[in-house]
């Protein structure tokens, strides 16, 4: 049968393999004209497109053309013979086509690490606020009242954490947290100077190099929250 010895040729050289290769031995039988009746499509997991499907003898046929659209080949004919070359399969350069999953990988923040990433810098603020208003107008009795402060941060961090998964996320994430880092070092510096009865003066904080860089690194993170990609910077390092 001519259309076995298509499929057979398209196997011999070793353009495909596996299950692809057995569809494409199906489809080189060929259809009688009463048999061309579109059943269904066909789309493959990780590409975009569909290409059709005829149903008859109980058995699938796909168009090769829109096979090799589908998965970004090509088609090449020598003789009788055509040959369908997927991407990467020749080892040349370029031809990989992105799946879904890596192309969010390079896509900038995603979504949900973006949202918790705002709630993750809010609540830092929220820390250094109530600090500030503590150094500047005398602290609270005890120091739980700080807990609560450090405690949203470290639960909203966690959160933005669980919700990191492209490549700017995660680095976007080391820097959050930096920023919770440098916050929790000038807590701790303000708590122990209150408490070795050390004199504090209300305007401590505006000269305070680690309150500085808590500042500027919520800047930044505030900024690079806006662009929606990750871009280093010097402040929360």
């Amino acid at each position: 049968m001519p259309g076995t010895g298509l499929g057979v040729a398209l196997m011999q050289k070793g353009m495909v393999t596996g299950s692809l290769a057995f569809g494409l031995f199906l489809m080189g039988l060929g259809l009688a004209p009463s048999q061309n009746r579109q059943n269904g499509t066909l789309t493959i997991r990780g590409h975009s497109g569909e290409s059709p499907v005829i149903r008859a003898g109980g058995r699938s046929y796909v168009d090769v053309e829109g096979l090799a659209r589908i998965t970004n080949g090509s088609l090449s004919f020598s003789g009788n013979q055509i040959i369908l070359t997927l991407p990467g399969v020749d080892g040349s350069p370029g031809t990989h086509s992105p799946t879904a999953a890596e192309a969010a990988s390079s896509q900038g923040f995603s979504r949900d690490f973006l949202r918790a990433g705002i709630e993750a810098g809010a609540e830092i603020r929220e820390w250094r606020s109530a600090l500030e208003s503590a150094v500047r107008y005398g602290f609270p009795p005890g120091d739980t009242w700080i807990n609560r402060y450090s405690g949203a941060a470290t639960t909203a961090l966690s959160q933005a954490s669980a919700a990191a998964s492209t490549d700017d996320d995660r680095k976007g994430l080391q820097l959050l947290d930096n920023a919770f880092n440098h916050m929790q070092s000038l807590s701790n510096q303000m708590l122990a100077a209150r408490k070795n009865m050390n004199y504090i003066a209300p305007d401590a904080l505006q000269n305070d190099p680690l309150d500085q860089k808590v500042v500027a690194c919520g800047q930044a993170l505030h900024a690079m929250a806006g662009s929606g990609h990750f871009q280093d910077t010097n402040a929360c390092h």
